[in-house]
């Protein structure tokens, strides 16, 4: 579906050197090692988009299902079915029949034919034998897109500039992305499978060079099939050779058989990719992830409808956007800042492992604890708590104990919070901090903007540093 669109959109040698740009890019992945984020995408982002390929897959089988003479077929989803509108008393009744005993046969072959062969080579052999035998008036593959010559074909070189790369940045983009996330899932079916480890990484580099190398000679993207995974396992293929036999075998099919593709009844391909869209739909989780509207919910449908009804492209790029929105709000909503009294309780109702009442808090200091990420996300948090205060002290005590990561956001928070604290008459004390939540630069900012006398190891610190603020203000008055 992302090759018909990038075609529709830019032609075939748009294609080609959009393959090429997302070999490049997946390579840098795999040298980047970021093998194990893209594993990271979260799954409603993966179902959504995935099931409204799938979607805009089997609409898109209908013009061969049903023998539709439709010249120039809309890469848009409303346009297929505009198109689709208006050709349906075109109907050829023999297609219909191909393609419905294609979809019969390849789903009942294994219980009723044999396991062994699959379903599709026994429904291609039996509808290509009999549109030739009986001469149906039905197109075929050869008729549609003319005869596969079986022979390896030629380098082909093509002019690549700058405007060019821009314009195809984006799509290319896509292919990298969608490429990694199928070759990766596939990698991890087959490790579930066999017991391999999936080294991530290499994955994404070996997949990034098959596709510079296919778009040198002129092919199109390609990618780790889970469906081809599987069955290679099911049938024995259980070593990471077994990748390399499939490939020889397909060559060896290509010089042997590769005419013979010519006479197989496009109605026929058109109900094989039907059950695949089917499958690929998984409706089931499709619809577990809706029931219960959540966060998750909204990234799926987001996602999935922006699939079919505007571009793939921008459905990763509104579908990342969300994600990571979510992911923030989700976070920034961990993040909490309380006041720490006598009669302090924990979310769960249980009292903290620490009772303010063990300590002796000078009057005029208040405890406060920041639990959760300091991040650009949840830095307000922290700046609104301290602006809302009724009565507020002489000193503020921050205990930083359960915060296991602050950005350089969180960090110019805190120091503006105890910039205008100070402008007030009010001392900024931090109690716990962990200098391995920052890196070296913004630690060296964090700690000589504050004072180090004023960043202690432990919360008895901390107040004692507090009665010796306080005595010297006294003094000093």
């Amino acid at each position: 579906v992302l090759i018909y669109s990038i075609v529709a959109q830019y032609g075939t040698q748009g294609l080609i050197i959009a393959t090429m740009l997302a070999g490049i890019m997946l390579v840098a992945m795999g040298f980047m090692r970021l093998g194990r984020l893209i594993r990271l995408i979260p799954d409603p982002l993966v179902e959504g988009f995935t099931a409204g390929i799938a979607v805009d897959l089997f609409v898109s089988q209908f013009k061969d299902f049903f023998g539709l003479s439709i010249s120039k077929f809309p890469p848009d989803f409303i346009g297929k079915i505009s198109a689709l509108g208006s050709h349906f008393g075109e109907i050829s009744l023999y297609a219909v029949i191909i393609g419905a005993v294609t979809i019969a046969i390849n789903q009942t072959a294994p219980y009723f034919i044999t396991k062994k062969i699959p379903g599709p080579i026994i429904v291609i052999v039996l509808t290509s034998a009999a549109v030739s035998f009986f001469h149906l008036p039905v197109e075929t593959i050869g008729g549609k897109f003319g005869v596969i010559v079986p022979a390896l074909p030629s380098i082909e070189l093509h002019e690549v500039n700058w405007e060019i790369i821009i314009r195809l940045i984006r799509p290319a983009f896509a292919i990298a992305l969608l490429v990694g996330i199928m070759s990766l899932v596939s990698g991890v079916v087959a490790e579930n499978l066999t017991g391999y480890q999936l080294r991530s990484n290499k994955e994404l580099v070996a997949e990034g060079i098959a596709n510079m190398v296919s778009s040198l000679f002129g092919g199109i993207p390609v990618t780790g099939s889970i469906a081809r995974t599987v069955t290679n396992i099911e049938n024995g293929g259980n070593t990471r050779f077994a990748g390399v036999v499939q490939s020889l075998v397909l060559l060896a099919i290509l010089f042997l058989f590769g005419s013979w593709i010519s006479y197989i009844p496009v109605a026929c391909v058109a109900g094989l990719l039907m059950v695949v869209a089917y499958n690929m739909s998984k409706w089931r989780k499709f619809l577990a992830i809706i029931d219960g509207f959540s966060g998750d919910t909204l990234l799926m449908l987001t996602t999935f409808f922006t699939t079919i009804f505007v571009d793939l492209t921008i459905a990763l790029e509104v579908g990342f956007v969300f994600a990571t929105i979510l992911f923030m709000r989700r976070i920034a909503n961990v993040s909490t800042v309380k006041e720490l009294t006598n009669n302090f309780l924990a979310d769960n109702g249980f009292y903290v492992e620490e009772h303010m009442v063990n300590y002796k808090i000078p009057k005029g200091v208040s405890v406060y604890e920041i639990s959760g990420p300091v991040f650009f996300g949840a830095a307000h948090k922290f700046k609104e708590s301290f602006f809302h205060l009724k009565n507020q002290p002489l000193i503020f005590i921050i205990r930083m104990r359960n915060v296991p990561v602050i950005d350089s956001t969180g960090v110019r928070t805190i120091l503006d919070v105890a910039k205008d604290l100070k402008t007030q008459n009010v001392q900024l004390v931090i109690s716990e901090f962990k200098y391995d939540t920052l890196d070296e630069k913004l630690a060296a900012l964090f700690v000589s903007r504050l004072g180090k006398s004023n960043i202690l190891g432990t919360l008895r610190e901390a107040i004692q540093r507090s009665e010796e603020i306080i005595g010297e203000t006294k003094l000093f008055n």
